[in-house]
């Protein structure tokens, strides 16, 4: 039987992980060849696989096999196989940040959409030359209804310094927290300096710095802070598990996250690259990935429920605020930034 496997299936010849679904015992002689995925692990990989390899792509008789890694690592190897005639991989998931990265090093094609019969019903935003938008979320500010009976209506209210203490930051997030309050300031995303200034006054004011989202997490629960800035599918997660959290689209317009997929110049099955593009733009997978994910479609043909989009969507109107990065100027000072960072705001 033939199965949607990880990498590490195919290099260590081990059982079929769980989740994995089979084809039919004829389906190796209707194979229409072998798509190498890289991705992220964890309930992403698990979801690529139940929402779109298994009842899109094998069905169709496509096998789908996952390489899973941290993108780091997955963008490293893509810069180390570059020369190479054949690269491992035939898509590449990644955030938009990274998928301009590896468009700047040379790695990825320009896509073709006249060949994704979905193109059609994706958002212009999720557009991108090199590659497709395949989920998305957005930076709101988050608060807790019991410590603040105000609701914060913009990031402006969010970096308040006048918050002190219960404000509350994550270290991980970095970039997108100095784009974040650089609008709070009233600045744009391609000079951070009116944020980095706005984070030192919070800081001083007794702003608190937690290393990860799940810290944040931890943090809100016990109430140490009330207020803060997140991805909203991260919040729907959050008031799933019982803690006391509201989400506020910003008024300076929403920061977008972007979850993607690029195809490798050197993808050895382009044919089936595209195959997995169009599939992962399909309807039924991405209404899937808002149930299972929270995450909301890229495609206008999506049906997301209205308890459900009122909990992890946004208006036609917020959609039309979303504020990307400018990846140009985040790739050419993500160096400095980070250093001001680590060695400025939190010395």
């Amino acid at each position: 039987m033939t199965r949607s496997k990880s990498r590490r299936e195919v290099l260590l010849g081990a059982a079929a992980l769980a989740g994995t679904a089979c084809l039919p015992r004829n389906a190796s002689a209707q194979s229409k060849g072998r798509i190498v995925v890289g991705t992220w692990g964890g309930d992403y990989a698990r979801l690529l696989n139940k929402n779109i390899e298994v009842p899109i792509l094998i069905k169709d008789g496509w096998e789908v096999v996952q390489d899973q890694a941290g993108d780091p690592e997955r963008r490293s190897k893509m810069i180390a196989e570059q020369r190479l005639p054949r690269g491992t991989s035939d898509v590449q998931g990644l955030s938009a940040l990274n998928m301009a990265q590896m468009q700047d090093a040379g790695t990825v094609l320009t896509i073709d959409y006249g060949k994704l019969k979905n193109a059609g019903n994706l958002l212009p935003s999720m557009k991108y030359p090199y590659g497709v938008g395949h989920i998305y979320s957005g930076k709101v500010g988050v608060y807790n209804p019991k410590m603040f009976t105000t609701a914060p209506v913009s990031y402006k209210d969010v970096f308040n310094p006048g918050h002190g203490n219960k404000l509350g930051i994550i270290d991980i997030q970095y970039q997108y927290t100095l784009v974040c309050a650089t609008l709070a300031a009233g600045g744009k995303v391609n000079d951070l300096e009116p944020g980095k200034k706005l984070l030192l006054e919070c800081k001083n004011a007794g702003m608190r710095i937690y290393p990860t989202n799940e810290a944040f997490a931890q943090g809100l629960k016990a109430e140490e802070f009330g207020v803060g800035a997140m991805w909203k599918a991260r919040v729907v997660q959050w008031q799933n598990a019982g803690i006391s959290v509201n989400a506020v689209a910003p008024a300076e317009g929403t920061l977008a996250y972007i979850s993607g997929f690029v195809i490798p110049k050197n993808a050895p099955n382009k044919d089936g690259a595209y195959a997995y593009l169009d599939a992962m733009l399909d309807k039924s997978a991405q209404e899937a990935f808002a149930v299972d994910m929270g995450y909301n479609p890229t495609v206008t043909n999506a049906v997301v429920a209205p308890d459900l989009n009122k909990r992890i969507g946004f208006t036609p109107d917020e959609i039309k605020k979303l504020v990307d990065l400018d990846y140009d100027y985040m790739n050419k000072n993500d160096i400095a930034l980070k250093e001001w960072w680590d060695k400025v705001l939190k010395s």
